[in-house]
This record gives C-alpha cells, sequence and structure tokens, in this order.
C-alpha cells in the first residue's frame, strides 16, 4: 500500500452527505495515519461549518443547485458552474491528490469532473437507490462506485458496482440497556412511557413540523414522550410556537448532536428518507415510518423508502397525507409492541456494516494504481 496518499473528498449540503464524509476520512487515517485529506465543498453550505469542527480542511466552490421556483438565481448558475469547475481544477493542481472520492452534494460533481480532466482516479459513493443525472454521467470514469442498494447496474456499469452501505456516524449503533439508561437522563424522559423520535434531518422538513404543530395543538396531553429535531430553517419559529403551546411531552431541539442517544430513547421513528438516516436507522434498528421529501432530484427519497417498505422493514406515509395520517399512523404503532419488533428485526435484516472502512480501502487502491 502507498504511505502518505492524498485523498480529495467532495461533497456535502446536508448532514446526510457530510456525515458519512467523515466517516470516510476517519477510516482512512485509521488505515493509512500518514495519507492527508482535503474536504471540498459548496460555500455557504453546513459542510464549511462541519468538516473543520471534525478536524479536517475544507475549501469552497460557489456552486448551488438550480432553484425549482423561478429565481434569478437560477440565472447565476452557468457562470457558478464555470467558475466552480476553474476552481476545482485549480485545487486539484495546488493539492495534488492521488485519489478523489464524491459524497453527493453541490460540491461533488465540479469536483470529479475535473479530477477525470486531469486523470485523478475516483470513487463515487452514490448513497440512493435512484442514481441521479450528476453521478449517471460521472460514473463513466469512475473507478468505482460504491452504492448501498442493489438493482444499482441498471444506472452503472455492473463490474464497476461495489455494495458497501452507506457510512454512519459514530456511535450509531443498536441501542443496549446503558445507552438507553444514558438516553433517559439526557432528554429527561419519563420511564413509563414509550418514545416518539421525530426528524427531518439537519435543515429540518417543513411537512413534518406542520405535522408536529397541528398535533401538539390539540393534545393538551399525551402518553408518550417525543423528542423532536425541527432543523436549522425551522427552529425559531417552532420554539415560539412551543413556547405559547407548552406541553409537558415535548422535548424539542434545533439539531441533535446526540444522534445514537436519541435513536437509543426511541420506540418509534418518523423520519424523512434520505439514504444516510436509512442506513443509521438499519444499523440502530429502529421502527421507522417514513415519510419521503418530494423536493428531491429523481423522487429518489421515495425510492428509497419503498426499498424498505416493499419488504416490510418500514412504514411509508407519502408527504401529501402526512398531516392527516402520520401522527395516526405513529401513535397506533407504538401500542403495538408486536409490530415494532417486527419492524426491528426486517430492517435490522437490511443493514450494510462497516461501510466507511470498505469505501476507505477503495480509495486506497484506486490511489496505488
Amino acid at each position: 500500500m502507498k504511505k502518505g496518499i492524498r485523498v480529495i473528498i467532495s461533497g456535502g449540503g446536508t448532514g446526510g452527505h457530510i456525515f458519512p464524509a467523515i466517516s470516510i476520512a476517519n477510516a482512512l487515517k485509521e488505515i493509512s495515519p500518514e495519507c492527508e485529506i482535503l474536504f471540498v465543498g459548496a460555500l455557504g453550505r453546513m459542510e464549511m461549518e462541519r468538516v473543520p469542527a471534525a478536524g479536517y480542511k475544507i475549501e469552497g466552490l460557489p456552486v448551488a443547485g438550480l432553484q425549482r421556483s423561478l429565481s434569478i438565481e437560477n440565472l447565476k448558475l452557468p457562470f457558478r458552474i464555470v467558475k466552480s469547475l476553474g476552481m476545482a481544477g485549480r485545487i486539484i493542481e495546488n493539492f495534488k491528490p492521488d485519489a478523489a472520492v464524491g459524497v453527493g452534494g453541490y460540491a461533488s460533481g465540479p469536483l470529479l469532473w475535473m479530477a477525470g480532466r486531469k486523470r485523478v482516479p475516483y470513487i463515487i459513493q452514490e448513497q440512493n437507490s435512484y442514481a441521479g443525472l450528476t453521478n449517471k454521467l460521472l460514473g463513466k470514469r469512475a473507478k468505482k462506485i460504491c452504492v448501498a442498494y442493489e438493482g444499482m447496474d441498471k444506472f452503472f456499469n455492473s463490474d464497476k458496482i461495489i455494495l458497501t452501505g452507506n457510512p454512519v456516524r459514530k456511535g450509531i449503533t443498536k441501542a443496549t440497556p446503558e445507552m438507553k439508561e444514558r438516553a433517559a437522563q439526557l432528554f429527561s424522559l419519563d420511564r413509563s412511557k414509550k418514545t416518539l423520535l421525530v426528524t427531518g434531518g439537519s435543515l429540518g422538513a417543513g411537512t413534518l413540523n406542520r405535522c408536529m404543530t397541528e398535533w401538539i395543538t390539540a393534545n393538551m396531553e399525551c402518553d408518550v414522550n417525543i423528542i423532536w429535531q425541527t432543523g436549522k430553517y425551522y427552529y425559531n419559529n417552532i420554539k415560539g410556537f412551543n413556547e405559547q403551546n407548552p406541553r409537558n411531552y415535548i422535548r424539542c431541539y434545533e439539531f441533535l448532536s446526540d444522534m445514537d442517544l436519541a435513536l437509543a430513547a426511541a420506540d418509534v421513528v418518523i423520519s424523512r428518507a434520505g439514504a444516510g438516516t436509512i442506513s443509521e436507522l438499519c444499523i440502530a434498528a429502529k421502527a421507522v415510518i417514513f415519510v419521503p421529501s418530494p423536493n428531491v432530484a429523481e423522487d429518489h427519497q421515495t425510492h428509497n423508502a419503498r426499498s424498505l417498505s416493499d419488504k416490510g422493514a418500514a412504514l411509508l406515509v407519502p408527504d401529501q397525507y402526512a398531516v392527516e395520517e402520520l401522527m395516526k399512523t405513529a401513535m397506533s404503532l407504538i401500542k403495538e409492541d408486536s409490530q415494532i419488533k417486527e419492524l426491528e428485526i426486517k430492517i435490522e435484516e437490511m443493514a450494510l456494516r462497516n461501510s466507511a472502512e470498505i469505501i476507505a480501502r477503495e480509495i486506497i487502491k484506486a490511489a496505488s494504481l
């Protein structure tokens, strides 16, 4: 194995991309402590804070995504892409990487495109069950494509595909009694009650937050503890709502830095269906109700969720029906111990472990060619 390899990890935008990227970096350092790692993200996105906090250097590109509504920002997009390609090329020339890996997000496309142009071997970590256009194009030059779902040969050359799963945050595991006790203390939970965890991801989910506010308004009392991660974009408004509608069963947070303990506490989880979140729920073996976001490319969250719900490993409530159906479904499920157990068993069967280490070793192989 070549020592002291230099690796660029590109991508981000949400925790679902950032946490796996950091896990891959940590695995690379464990296998090859001499390696040098540089992250490349999108300016203004959360990776520009989260990555340095994890101890890694990062450079930002001005790239952004296409706005779904009419916006002057869309007119700037071609110029941002051109500028990002130029900057990505200069980053590669200056850092001289032996390999690159893209984990998804705005910055991943320009960086990997320029890596291919400059003959730097790269690997794609395709998190979703439905590949987007950018990764399908980039896959033609990739050395390997690390996937989390079977059947991805309809998007990529089967010879390049490796079923690795998605890396998860450190500490995510099936709950032990000790973890459950720590969680109960951390969140000040009533131990006589079951616990529901509601999370729309690091940025939040408007539909889930609306479901919660409407349900809380109608329910002064509840025989279930509720841990609620609102997300960055919604927290201030939700905080005001909770101050006007105090409920002793609610534990509300902008972001859960102790997600391992939040999962340990939960009997049932309500969640969006991002690929990284699904991988964590599989490893944690949690009964989950997915509400896929309709505001993502190729509706990939619905494809992700159906890969579990079709096998009886999760429940699925479409976004358009969530306000009417979600909390009814959750409160019904949380009372059914046998159904919860069945969901836990089936979702755990879909867990793919040691993903970060497997991907890290593929990066090292590519860098050593």
